[in-house]
């Protein structure tokens, strides 16, 4: 048994971390609340984790500057190297988890017990604070259950607060279904939760040279889907203020609550530096003047950029000459070159945010605006838009879940606009697609459409389930009508790669049928998983 956590033992909680993901990477991945086939979790778990083992296989003899000890300079190498590896939401969470866990053993002379509680609770802490709107139920809840029992071990004794904290995340875990509708309904534990409970066993294994025993997870019940909430700011304000920020944390604390009575999308990120660091600002207001005040009372704010959503000014003169460029996710090869044909550079699909980073700094360019296409990726290009800051770059994410809604958002881009100006109409034009995936059923399941076997075709309309069938062709065909009873002059498919040979032509004849002035266009998408990706404006 380890009494304290030294260099050594980081590396090797890594590396048993990673292989334990790795064991149960299917089992995390099948931790989904709708029964079609991408679920990810643990896949982006571990390559996140990948990420940690290949940064800390640089040089640990050679220490920083800032006085880290060998143990943190370590810890800090896993969480950097999580940060620009991280995939997917829970990748991201896990990154801060990691950073905040960095920051809190970096400079004590050694970790023991009552050392790793307090860096649980600034890895629950940096958790918590890199989401907009926290929700329980979630790995958010399993982190704040294991720093919590650290804390109440109460000893130096390392070994008892490790297995203190792995024993209080397990069972955190299994409360998850309570707290959150859509486990509940799906008959699932949280993804995210799940994976971190490896991690601290692993953590455990690597101390005590025990593994941990942990009673089989509950089968899976056939219970109704749910959609998560979705994060997005409510239509009541009217400008978005962004800025940077040199200040110390304390007055950030205290800024923080101000923008928070203000407004909502409230963003604030740091780069960890003590004691003034550098933090990015975002949040949508109406009392522009009193946002910036907020800054000004925590420190100094520069870069201050304010859009009212409302406005379409006129155009400003050269905006060419700010370099303007667009780096869009895709899966497919189809895809790919539907979007490099409109002069975007094409990242594939599931990126890190390392690889993010990378085609935003290769496009060469002042101004990008990023397309994620996925609801998870979101997190992850909005994580390599803040590290784009570092290097001069200001970066727009729009959030595209879907292809046709990248496609919808470029074909509005002018670069003639003021750049805040073409973001917003991107982002108007993605809001105006509504989209639809058709796949086919992994497993049995219950949706909000009614029951569905392996097999069977899901049509799943803004990500909800809507139609379930047997017949391919049928299903494609109804969910463009349903979807065109709401109204709409422009259809787009993009048949998958396992589509069969002519689909779209079948669906584009049924759209002529029923709707004679409906315009329809068709491409290879080359997408696994699903067949068709259907795109209505």
């Amino acid at each position: 048994m380890l009494d304290t956590l030294d260099a050594t033992a980081v590396r090797r909680w890594c590396a048993g971390g990673l292989a334990a993901l790795k064991r149960h990477q299917g089992e995390i991945d099948q931790l989904n609340v709708y029964p079609v086939p991408d679920g990810d979790t643990g896949t982006n778990l571990v390559l996140t984790l990948t990420s940690a083992q290949q940064a800390l296989a640089m040089d640990l003899d050679t220490l920083p500057d800032s006085g880290s000890t060998a143990h943190g300079h370590a810890s800090r190498l896993m969480a950097q190297g999580a940060l620009l590896g991280a995939r997917g939401n829970s990748g991201v969470i896990l990154s801060q988890i990691l950073r905040g866990f960095a920051d809190a053993v970096a400079a004590v002379p050694a970790v023991r017990g009552r050392e790793l509680a307090v860096a649980l609770r600034a890895a629950t802490t940096a958790a918590y604070t890199a989401v907009s709107r926290p929700v329980e139920g979630t790995l958010l809840t399993v982190v704040g259950a294991a720093a919590g029992a650290a804390e109440r071990a109460d000893t130096d004794d390392l070994c008892v607060v490790a297995r203190a904290a792995a024993r209080a995340a397990a069972e955190a875990l299994a409360r998850t279904p309570q707290q959150l509708p859509a486990l509940a309904r799906a008959g699932v534990v949280d993804a995210g939760g799940k994976g971190l409970c490896v991690l601290l066993d692993a953590l455990v294994e690597v101390l005590t040279g025990e593994s941990a025993v942990r009673a089989a997870s509950a089968p899976r019940a056939a219970r109704p889907a749910a959609t998560a909430a979705r994060e997005t700011g409510s239509e009541e304000y009217a400008y978005e203020v962004q800025f940077l920020l040199d200040a110390p944390a304390e007055a950030v604390a205290a800024m923080r609550r101000t923008l928070d009575a203000l407004g909502d999308s409230l963003v604030v990120v740091g780069d960890g530096r003590e004691p003034d660091g550098t933090w990015n600002v975002h949040v949508h207001v109406n009392d522009v003047g009193a946002a910036v005040e907020a800054g000004v009372a925590a420190g100094r704010p520069y870069r201050i950029s304010v859009t009212r959503f409302a406005d379409q000014p006129e155009p400003s003169p050269g905006p060419a000459a700010e370099g303007r460029a667009a780096v869009v996710v895709a899966t497919g090869v189809g895809i790919a070159e539907l979007f490099a044909a409109e002069g975007a550079t094409v990242v594939p699909g599931n990126p890190s945010i390392g690889e993010l980073l990378d085609a935003v700094r290769s496009a060469d360019a002042a101004r990008v605006v990023v397309l994620p296409n996925d609801p998870d990726t979101e997190a992850v290009a909005s994580a390599a838009a803040r590290e784009a800051h570092r290097y001069g770059i200001k970066v727009s994410v729009v959030p595209t879940r879907s292809p046709v809604q990248a496609l919808a958002a470029l074909a509005v881009r002018d670069d003639t606009r003021r750049f805040e100006d073409d973001v917003i109409a991107m982002a108007e034009a993605a809001g105006a697609c509504r989209y639809a995936e058709v796949c086919h059923a992994s497993r049995e399941a219950l949706t909000v459409a009614g029951p569905c076997q392996p097999g069977d075709v899901l049509a799943l309309v803004e990500g909800e389930v809507n139609l379930i069938g047997t017949d391919l062709t049928d299903i494609c065909a109804a969910v463009v009508d349903r979807m065109l009873g709401g109204g709409g002059e422009l259809v787009t498919l993009l048949a998958g790669v396992d589509a069969p040979a002519g689909l779209t032509d079948a669906v584009r004849a049924h759209v002529a049928r029923r709707w004679p002035f409906v315009e329809v266009h068709a491409y290879p998408g080359g997408q696994p998983f699903y067949p068709l990706l259907v795109g209505v404006e």
